[in-house]
C-alpha cells in the first residue's frame, strides 16, 4: 500500500514539476492566442462595417461575419497547439483531416447539405432581409441567414426556420425583389350588363386610387368569365412595395371601396365579390 501511494506522489509530482516547466510556455502561449483573437475580432468588424456601407443587401456580409469567426477559431486553435509545442496534435488533425470529413460528413450529412445550401444562398442572394417570399407555402418576411438555416417571420406574429437545404430543393416566391407586385380582384355581376361601361368605370376608378402604379405598370380590365345569369371583370393593378406611405391592404380595401361606390353611383349592382390570391402575402402590410 505503501508503494502504491508513493508510485502516486512521483506520478503526480512529475506532472507537477513539468506543469511547472512549461508554465511559461503555456502563459505566453495564452497571451498570443487572446491577443489574435481580439486582433482579428477588430479585422473582422472593421470588414463587416465596410462591406454593409457597399453590400446592396446585409444578410450576405451577415453570413461573410459568421464564417470569418469560425474561421478565426480555427486558425486560434491551432496557433495555440503550435505554440506549447503540440505540433504533433495539430498534424495529426491536418492529417487526418480528410478522413474525417468523410466521416463527419457522412454523420452530419444534413448538418454539411445546410452549410453549402446557405454559402450558396448567400451569394445567389434569392432574397434580402425584409423581402415576403413563400417556402413551402410559409409565408413571412426574411429576418436572418445562418449556417444552417433560415430564420422567417409570419405575418401572425411566428418565427419559422426552415433549413437551407429545403429552400435551394424548393420553388421560392420572392414578392418583394423587384418591388412589383400585381394585385387584383373580381367582380361579378349579372347578366345584360353593359360591359364597356362598367370596365371604363373600374379602370377610371382604380387609376385615382394612391399607391396605385400609373407609368410604370398600367392598370387593366378584362372579362374573365361569361355565363348567361354572371359575368365576371377582373381588376388587376401594381403597387409598389418599396413604398412605405401605403400598405398593400390600405390600397386592396381603399380599391374595392371605391370601386364598388363609383359602380352604385352609376346604377350598377355587383353579385359577387371575389379576391384575388396573387397579394395575400401582402395583405399584412
Amino acid at each position: 500500500m505503501k508503494t502504491l501511494l508513493q508510485n502516486l506522489w512521483e506520478k503526480l509530482y512529475t506532472h507537477y514539476t513539468s506543469f511547472l516547466e512549461s508554465a511559461p510556455t503555456i502563459i505566453i502561449a495564452l497571451f498570443v492566442t487572446s491577443l489574435f483573437f481580439w486582433i482579428s475580432k477588430i479585422v473582422r468588424k472593421r470588414i463587416v462595417s465596410y462591406l454593409k456601407t457597399k453590400a446592396a443587401d446585409p444578410l450576405q456580409v451577415n453570413f461573410l461575419s459568421d464564417i470569418f469567426r469560425f474561421i478565426n477559431i480555427i486558425i486560434g486553435i491551432i496557433l495555440f497547439l503550435s505554440l506549447i509545442g503540440k505540433q504533433s496534435i495539430v498534424a495529426s488533425i491536418l492529417g487526418a483531416g480528410a478522413v474525417s470529413a468523410f466521416v463527419i460528413g457522412f454523420a452530419f450529412k444534413d448538418i454539411g447539405e445546410n452549410f453549402l445550401a446557405g454559402v450558396i444562398l448567400a451569394f445567389k442572394r434569392p432574397f434580402r432581409i425584409g423581402d415576403t417570399v413563400m417556402i413551402n407555402s410559409i409565408v413571412g418576411s426574411i429576418m436572418d441567414l445562418s449556417f444552417r438555416e433560415t430564420h422567417m417571420k409570419t405575418f401572425e406574429g411566428k418565427d419559422v426556420y426552415i433549413p437551407n437545404a429545403i429552400i435551394i430543393k424548393n420553388p421560392l416566391f420572392n414578392y418583394t425583389i423587384d418591388g412589383f407586385l400585381r394585385q387584383e380582384f373580381t367582380l361579378g355581376f349579372d347578366y345584360g350588363l353593359d360591359i364597356p361601361m362598367a370596365r371604363t368605370i373600374l379602370l377610371d376608378c382604380i387609376n385615382t386610387i394612391p399607391g396605385v402604379l400609373q407609368k410604370d405598370k398600367l392598370a387593366k380590365t378584362m372579362v374573365v368569365d361569361a355565363g348567361l345569369h354572371k359575368i365576371n371583370i377582373c381588376v388587376q393593378y401594381w403597387i409598389n412595395t418599396y413604398d412605405n406611405q401605403y400598405s398593400g391592404t390600405e390600397i386592396k380595401s381603399l380599391a374595392i371601396h371605391s370601386s364598388l361606390e363609383e359602380l352604385k353611383k352609376n346604377g350598377i349592382v355587383v353579385t359577387s365579390q371575389k379576391v384575388g390570391l396573387i397579394d395575400n402575402p401582402l395583405q399584412q402590410n
